[in-house]
């Protein structure tokens, strides 16, 4: 299947009561948009016994990430729309997320809390993760995947491709980062443009989201519940004390049949 969050797009291949087929070459394989399906994500869909399912996620270069909160949300809609529930328990490397219904065609999922200690995110060396030791003094924050935000005058002026690379490989990033850059353009609203670990500039992402605004809180930027507009379109994210949500809308594009 074939699903975007904003114009983040997905393969979605759906593992349950089937025996796994899909490994690092065949999301590479999928990934190439000339020769391939092209995805800035892979999520696999297998049965789960502590919850609904379980999903995996891939990312184009044929990595692995414990996160994707807009293929999560593609997901919970179609499962949801399958089943007629209004709420699902996905099991993820990030651990148990919860999905529910937001109404008029929009999906929440809750990502977990924020992981916030140096070694958590991860970092390479003890340090502050609200002001990191890099020019800009970007916040560090884990959504269950490492991300680095960047708060600039201007988020649209940022050449994106190059410092979204740079910083990616960072030293201090073991695991290396996703990489957001990201301006205040109204109470409790940012604009941010993302580099996603792994995929390169998209034009939206799920995690990186809820990053952002959750290094936008620390810093007082913004409240804990803010509009986050990316190239795709809007995130409402909302920081609680169970974890941070994250609300928006989702498309089910196609389906299709891989010929291996």
């Amino acid at each position: 299947m074939k699903m975007h969050g904003l114009g983040n797009d997905f393969v979605v291949v759906d593992e349950r009561g089937q025996m796994p087929q899909v490994d690092a070459a065949l999301a590479r394989a999928m990934a190439d948009r000339h020769r391939g399906v092209g995805f800035d994500q892979l999520a696999v869909i297998t049965d789960s016994t502590q919850g609904d399912l379980h999903l995996t996620f891939w990312n184009s270069d044929g990595s692995t990430s414990a996160a994707c909160g807009n293929a999560t949300r593609c997901i919970a809609r179609l499962v949801m729309d399958q089943t007629g529930r209004d709420s699902l328990t996905i099991m993820t490397d990030r651990g148990t997320l919860q999905a529910v219904d937001a109404g008029d065609g929009l999906t929440s999922v809750n990502m977990g809390q924020p992981q916030l200690a140096w070694d958590e995110i991860p970092l390479s060396e003890q340090m502050d993760t609200l002001h990191l030791p890099i020019d800009g003094a970007p916040t560090a924050t884990g959504m269950g995947n490492p991300h680095c935000t960047f708060f600039v005058d201007d988020a649209e002026a940022v050449d994106l491709a190059t410092q979204g690379a740079l910083i990616e490989q960072h030293p201090l990033f073991p695991q290396r980062t996703n990489v957001q850059f990201a301006h205040l353009i109204g109470p409790d609203h940012l604009r941010m443009r993302v580099w996603e670990r792994g995929v390169g500039v998209t034009l939206a992402s799920g995690s990186s989201s809820c990053a952002t605004a959750v290094a936008a809180a620390r810093r007082g930027l913004t409240g804990k519940k803010v509009t986050i507009t990316l190239d795709g379109g809007d995130l409402v994210i909302d920081w609680r004390d169970d974890g941070v949500w994250m609300t928006g809308a989702t498309a089910y594009v196609f389906d299709g049949q891989w010929r291996l």
